[in-house]
């Protein structure tokens, strides 16, 4: 033992004899030497090459960001707060009718509103270091540009909630180191400008998340649980919130909804996501191990709610129309900011397109809300009558181009439908009907399809000026004969609708019966006064210049025609005591901080005196009461103060009813989109179109029955009277007519009532012929005569001018008229005796036959040579006797007898 011993210490001897030897220490100096400068000398590389590295890193950085601006507090805010925002429409009385008409859906959230769940799933997910980082995680960014510089499969992206909403709303999506820097740099300051609380608010409100129920793209977590799950976002439960916060990483491959609003076939790539968020949450400590089990467990799919109806597929009408109202309203509310007025934009057509291209873009991204007049149950309850209905007549064949091939096609095209309800008070548009199928037709029949109008022009444009101007009442007295009123026209024009004329009429009974002649006449008396200015103040906007001359435009034939919004809401003119209300339908618009950027003002407009309202407002009640629409009050449930007026286009293409009560006025159209007659078998085309208006009014009436059936009834303003006039003059009535019985009591406005006596007549003696009536001769005997009335023939040409030869067409074909002549009713003596009768006995009576004579006015009968009685002309050709000798003698309209008949003795024995 002591041996090996000593041979390791001799061992270790000659080591250290080694290390001490001269020699060896100096070789191991150098080497030291070496191996230490070659340290410091790699140090120094290191270093250098990292400053360097730092300063050239440094330098490319900022030639990266070097052109992006210093951004301002301000403006970063403006930047980050501008994401777009869906506008909310709403029915009357604040009841929600859906969202605008958008490419993405967007609802804004404060973040206090926001379920705890789903901030922390955002949290988890997207950015677990959120609350730590300053805006960027560096070692992440360093692994993505490692990751980018490498091409590596494996990108794990390094993006935190800042930087994603930095990209979001102030940088675009691409991909290049340039904007990668300025997403770092804006990172860096927006952190330093806003809070946590506010950068994630704002992260949850621009973030996407796929499609919702209706199939519509949404953004923001407050559409995201809306139009996934049916609840606002605060409410979520942790599945539900775990779902959602998945959804931006893939919105449209992790949406459980299709483009057409159906759930998807394959759910699993979304349901895998909601379970990795929770996972991630689990990790983050966001939530225990139960919680995390439970919802992993959970059947998420049993909480997506049902394919939803998209407004514009449930109201398709109604919701582009306030769209395109909206616009327009919003589109002078910015000029109007700006310090131009609506004649500036008519002016300019730039600067109008300018402001609707800008009201358009607001009205989708600005989250405003529209508040309509529009009564949901009432205009619910429209469409399903309108749907329900029967009796529109049949589809006609039209021929159209097929728009892929070019060739001409046979469609059938069915009878189309415009209606519209309007509160006359304030113009309120109650509800309206815009068409048969939107499907089908797009055109809006109430508010944008252009018609003419028929007779429901008449009040509108010929009585109620007429009246206004002084130059008529209702009992003025019309011709209703065959006048040529148009010289350029060959033939009578124009034409009562049944072909027929009825002689002198009142005002008042000529639009009761809607003749045409006599409201083109009168048209014709006050055309030079240019009344169509009325219907210009009256919210007609399709008039064009030959509108103002045409004596057509009277009987509601124009150039271009006349909505069922314009003609309705026209007719509410004569409910407001001759004040014209405008229609609308968009009541204000509340911007999403809740102020009221536009509200609507009611603007009377002066139009009739109220005495001239009142006076066609009574005249209208009778076309319902006993004229036109007289079959519409029995169709009614209820009882109202109604007066309208009726009108069928030209051709019987338009067929229309349009009525007022002092509470609502109600009018409805009907007719093909291209023209064509609405004359068929079976109901009438005016039967149609009333029954189906009644059928409406109704049914609005079984909802709001206090709107529809007002108590009042239309009250006389000051300054209308009642006066006796002549039917056959209009004016005071004279003897002569007071005899004759014609004389009539009518309302008149006080400052119109007549002055002038009556002088149309003249007293007179006439006779009769067979059925006719003929001016007596001075040589016709008394005897044969009979006191009548003559009409002047002054007054005649007052009334049909000179030219009209058929003035026996004047006269009514009415009893009391019975006794009223024309000058025209004359016979001419034709300058021979009258032919001798034959006489016969029957009895005791006496027969005699009329001669061939055409102008025998009466009979004399003679007993032994003497005349004992005298018989007219009409009356019987027989007279009981009694005993003696008789023989008759015809008399001639110019006092010539005739030789006595045949001498029959009665009661005398052979």
């Amino acid at each position: 033992m002591n041996d090996k011993v000593q041979a390791w210490i001799e061992k270790l001897k000659s080591i250290t004899n080694l290390f001490t030897h001269k020699k060896t220490v100096k070789s191991a100096r150098i080497t030291y030497q070496v191996f230490w400068n070659l340290i410091l000398l790699l140090m120094t590389v290191i270093i250098l090459g990292g400053a360097f590295a730092t300063g050239v890193g440094a330098g490319y950085f900022a030639s990266l960001v070097k052109d992006e601006p210093v951004r301002s507090y301000d403006s970063m805010k403006k930047d980050i707060y501008n994401y777009t925002e869906t506008s909310d429409l709403y029915f009357s009385d604040n009841v929600y009718l859906g969202k605008l008409r958008t490419d993405l859906e967007r609802e804004e959230v404060k973040i206090d509103q926001v379920s705890d769940y789903l901030v922390k799933a955002v949290i988890a997910t997207e950015d677990e270091y959120f609350y730590e980082h300053k805006g960027v995680v560096p070692k992440a960014v360093f692994r993505a540009v490692f990751q980018e510089v490498t091409n590596s499969a494996n990108q794990t992206g390094g993006s935190t909630l800042t930087q994603q909403l930095i990209k979001n709303q102030i940088l675009t999506n691409e991909v290049s180191f340039e904007r990668k820097a300025n997403e770092i740099l804006l990172a860096l300051r927006l952190e330093k400008f806003f809070s946590k609380k506010e950068i994630l608010e704002a992260y949850l409100n621009v973030s996407t998340f796929g499609r919702n129920s209706s199939g519509k793209n949404i953004g923001g977590v407050q559409a995201a649980a809306k139009g996934i799950f049916g609840k606002n976002a605060g409410e979520l439960t942790l599945p539900q919130a775990a779902f959602i916060a998945g959804l931006p990483q893939s919105p449209f491959g992790y949406t459980p909804f299709t483009r057409e609003g159906t759930v998807k076939n394959n759910l699993e790539p979304g349901l895998t996501r909601m379970k990795t968020v929770l996972k991630r949450m689990y990790d983050g400590g966001h939530i225990d191990e139960t919680q995390y089990a439970e919802a992993t467990a959970y059947d998420i799919t049993k909480d997506f709610i049902p394919a939803g109806v998209n407004p514009i597929e449930k109201y398709p009408y109604l919701t582009f129309e306030v769209e395109k109202r909206a616009i327009e309203v919003l589109t002078n509310v910015l000029a109007k900011n700006d310090g131009y007025e609506e004649k500036d934009l008519k002016e300019d057509e730039n600067l109008f397109y300018q402001y609707r291209t800008l009201a358009n873009q607001n009205l989708r991204q600005n989250g405003y809300e529209i508040h309509t007049t529009i009564n949901k149950e009432i205009y619910e309850v429209f469409q399903d009558v309108k749907n329900n209905y029967k009796n529109y007549g049949p589809e006609k064949n039209q021929e159209k181009q097929d728009p892929e091939t070019g060739e001409t096609i046979i469609v059938k095209e069915p009878v189309e439908v415009g209606a519209m309800l309007i509160e006359n008070k304030t113009g309120k548009i109650i509800s309206f009907v815009g068409g048969r199928d939107h499907n089908k037709q797009e055109l809006n029949h109430a508010t944008s399809a252009v018609r003419q109008n028929g007779s429901t022009m008449k009040p509108l444009l010929v009585y109620a000026p007429a009246i206004e101007l002084g130059k008529a009442s209702p009992g003025t007295p019309l011709p209703d004969v065959a006048l040529r009123l148009e010289p350029s026209i060959s033939r009578p024009w124009p034409n009562n609708y049944d072909k027929r004329y009825s002689g002198i009429t009142s005002a008042r009974y000529a639009l009761k019966k809607s003749y045409n002649v006599p409201a083109v006449k009168l048209y014709k008396d006050i055309i030079g006064q240019q009344p169509a200015k009325y219907l210009e103040k009256m919210g007609f906007t399709s008039l064009r210049s030959e509108d103002y001359t045409n004596l057509s435009t009277s009987i509601g034939s124009m150039k271009n025609g006349v909505t069922v919004e314009e003609n309705t809401n026209a007719f509410g003119t004569f409910a407001n005591e001759g004040k014209f209300i405008d229609a609308y339908m968009i009541e204000k618009i509340v911007d999403k901080d809740g102020n009221v950027i536009y509200q609507h003002e009611v603007k009377p407009v002066d139009v009739f005196k109220p005495q001239t309202a009142f006076l066609t407002l009574d005249m209208m009640r009778d076309v319902i009461n006993s004229g036109t629409a007289q079959g519409i009050t029995s169709k009614l449930k209820f009882k109202a103060d109604w007066a309208g007026k009726t009108g069928t286009g030209h051709e019987y293409n338009d067929n229309w009813f349009v009525a007022t009560n002092p509470s609502v006025t109600f009018g409805i159209w009907n007719g093909y989109d291209t023209p064509k007659s609405l004359l068929t078998g079976g109901m009438s085309y005016s039967q149609r179109t009333n029954n189906l208006w009644a059928e409406l009014i109704n049914a609005a009436y079984d909802i709001k029955p206090e709107l529809i059936s007002p108590q009042e009834s239309f009250k006389a303003p000051s300054g209308i009277v009642k006066r006796s006039f002549c039917v056959v003059s209009g004016l005071l009535p004279s003897d002569a007519c007071s005899q004759a019985g014609l004389v009539e009591s009518d309302y008149f406005n006080v400052e119109n009532v007549p002055t002038k006596q009556d002088d149309s007549l003249i007293s007179g003696n006439y006779v009769q012929i067979g059925d006719k009536k003929y001016l007596a001769l001075d040589t016709t005997p008394a005897e044969f005569a009979q006191k009548g009335v003559i009409l002047n023939p002054d007054f005649i040409t007052q009334m049909v001018g000179k030219n009209f030869s058929d003035t026996n067409q004047l006269i009514p074909k009415k009893e009391r008229w019975g006794n009223i002549l024309v000058p025209d009713d004359k016979m001419v003596d034709n300058g021979k005796r009258p032919d001798t009768v034959t006489l016969s006995l029957s009895g005791n009576n006496l027969i005699w036959s009329a001669p061939a004579d055409n102008d025998i006015v009466g009979y004399r009968v003679y007993e032994d040579g003497s005349k004992i009685t005298s018989i007219m002309s009409g009356s019987n050709l027989s007279l009981t006797v009694s005993i003696g000798s008789y023989y008759v003698t015809a008399v001639d309209i110019a006092g010539n007898e005739s030789a006595p008949s045949n001498i029959v003795d009665v009661g005398f024995t052979p």
